[in-house]
């Protein structure tokens, strides 16, 4: 089968799937598969989805980006494409599966809200698969795993990954797998386990919005890569009639700005492109862009953004950024803008002010 990353990238390191997915599907291919229920989680680029079709697979889906890559692949290979076998991680799952699959997000929260979400649907005999490369384990993998499961065995090693296999769920009380996290000024925010900077508002989001620049003009604002909605949060404190669009790539990054932004003139926005945004509509966009997904780093889907919100600006409008110091947007952001300047900085990062 052809599988091939969405987004593309010029980067040929980074493959559409690793041995640790590899190693998941081996696990499998040597049982008697036929009219067994499996579902899948984190699949980013539909490898396993594909290669597993014909059990008509369930798969999770976290990201916008991953369903359209589902998708993409599975047409690309002339296959059926139903979007009622995508789920989202916050579902009630009907259906109960004899066996799970997982690639080990890098987020131990988000690995056990995926844990979580199985223990409802598996059968009492079914199996959960979960694999990893060796040098993304920590031992919080096992204590999780032993949370949720009576058996956790580990495989043998091979091509540097590795598989943990679980068994007989243990039945647990419901619990809201949801962090809360202290502005400085005490008020709460909540954000659903998996969402970025668990603990705490990250150093970077904390020195943009100290130095955060609002005119009492503005009428229509954008919260790009929006996260738990902190950005927007702070805007409509300062001005509760501005109308605020929130758009994340990554499901429970939107569902937890809904927990945090309430009225009738906050849109939610769950895509990976701003291509449902009104052209020449917005005052102000406002972003902490994303750098890393998972353990890769790649500006490439960040500066594509970039150019999307020269889509949505109106004519005169501003975008403001923090980013961290090594990545040098600076020479990216003058491409795209007719005017880009370095507002203020510390020794670790530098927040942009960017004019169409």
């Amino acid at each position: 089968m052809k599988i091939i990353r969405y987004p593309n990238t010029t980067d040929r390191s980074l493959r559409p799937w690793s041995a640790a997915d590899e190693l998941l599907l081996e696990q499998v291919l040597g049982l008697n598969l036929s009219e067994k229920k499996i579902i899948t989680y984190n699949d980013r680029f539909g490898y396993l989805n594909c290669q597993l079709h014909q059990n008509d697979v369930l798969s999770v889906i976290s990201y916008k980006s991953q369903e359209k890559s589902h998708k993409i692949n599975r047409e690309n290979n002339g296959l059926m494409f139903d979007d009622s076998r995508f789920i989202n991680p916050l579902s009630s799952i009907d259906e109960k599966v004899d066996i799970a699959l997982m690639k080990v997000p890098k987020s131990v929260n988000l690995f056990e809200l995926y844990l979580a979400q199985i223990t409802t649907c598996i059968k009492a005999e079914g199996v959960v698969y979960c694999s990893f490369m060796t040098r993304h384990f920590t031992k919080q993998l096992l204590s999780i795993s032993n949370k949720y499961f009576e058996v956790v065995e580990q495989s043998l090693a091979k091509k540097k990954a590795r598989v943990l296999i679980l068994k007989k769920k243990k039945e647990l009380k419901e619990n809201e797998l949801i962090n809360k996290l202290t502005l400085s000024n005490s008020e709460i925010l909540r954000q659903y386990y998996g969402v970025f900077s668990a603990k705490e508002i990250d150093q970077a989001t904390q020195f943009f919005i100290e130095n955060l620049q609002v005119e009492e003009n503005t009428k229509e604002v954008l919260d790009l890569a929006a996260g738990n909605g902190v950005l927007g949060y702070i805007i409509q404190k300062q001005l509760p009639n501005c109308k605020i669009h929130l758009i994340d790539d990554f499901y429970l990054a939107v569902e937890s700005a809904k927990l945090n932004l309430k009225g009738e003139n906050v849109c939610f926005h769950y895509n990976d492109t701003l291509k449902e945004i009104e052209e020449n509509s917005i005052d102000l966009v406002v972003s902490n862009p994303p750098f890393h997904f998972e353990y890769e780093t790649n500006i490439e889907i960040s500066l594509n953004l970039f150019k999307d919100v020269t889509y949505c600006l109106k004519h005169g409008g501003k975008f403001q950024l923090v980013a961290n110091r090594h990545l040098n947007y600076g020479p990216h952001l003058e491409r795209i803008f007719n005017k880009v300047i370095r507002v203020v900085h510390n020794e670790k990062f530098e927040i942009y002010n960017c004019i169409k």
